[in-house]
């Protein structure tokens, strides 16, 4: 694919979820495919606990040809895709801002406090009308519901960057997807990996 000119520069991207749901493998493997487009690329990550469940948040920042801050400045998030959806509302509270675009995986994962019922967790209504209420756009994926299907519930974040991949928000295609899976994961991957990538590309245009 020929580089297209982005909306703006930067363009500010946010891949957020919880310790264990491949939230890291999933910025890797956006930025690398944006890299194969020609774009430069700047990665900041935080992390809410070392251990499997606290938050995780990747900044992707992109540019025709620019290095920027790893860190995106608060409200300026252009997309936002999450792997756990109450994340998402996390993430639109600091970052977002009138137009920003959200991906959201649908499959909560209850913190602690929840599970001992100390906490309450919102509904999954409560949580989608909070997320069209912060983003211009928002799209809801079952994404760890599909990925168990395929057998791994960590291909959840594969079937996003699909599904990102099929809003037609970014220069990505399947084929930068194939060729990345091909340098970075090994041989026997590849179908699995192809497979996930298209059922994110087909839920996001149902």
């Amino acid at each position: 694919m020929t580089q297209t000119q982005l909306p703006k520069e930067p363009y500010n991207i946010i891949i957020t979820g919880v310790g264990g749901q491949g939230n890291v493998m999933a910025s890797r493997i956006l930025s690398n495919m944006l890299v194969h487009q020609g774009y430069s690329i700047t990665i900041g990550e935080t992390f809410g606990a070392s251990q499997r469940g606290g938050s995780v948040m990747s900044h992707i920042r992109v540019s025709a040809d620019s290095t920027w801050s790893p860190q995106i400045p608060k409200g300026k998030a252009d997309i936002v895709v999450t792997l756990e959806p109450i994340e998402a509302i996390r993430v639109l509270m600091n970052y977002g801002n009138p137009e920003v675009k959200v991906l959201t995986n649908t499959r909560p994962i209850y913190p602690v406090g929840v599970i001992s019922g100390e906490l309450k967790y919102p509904s999954k209504e409560e949580i989608q009308d909070a997320i069209r209420d912060l983003s211009s756009i928002a799209w809801f994926i079952d994404a760890t519901d599909e990925a168990v299907k395929l057998g791994n519930p960590i291909l959840g974040n594969i079937i996003m960057i699909g599904a990102l991949a099929g809003t037609g928000l970014l220069p990505i295609d399947r084929q930068a997807f194939q060729e990345v899976i091909r340098e970075n994961l090994p041989a026997g991957t590849l179908d699995t990996n192809m497979k996930a990538f298209d059922l994110g590309m087909a839920k996001v245009r149902q």
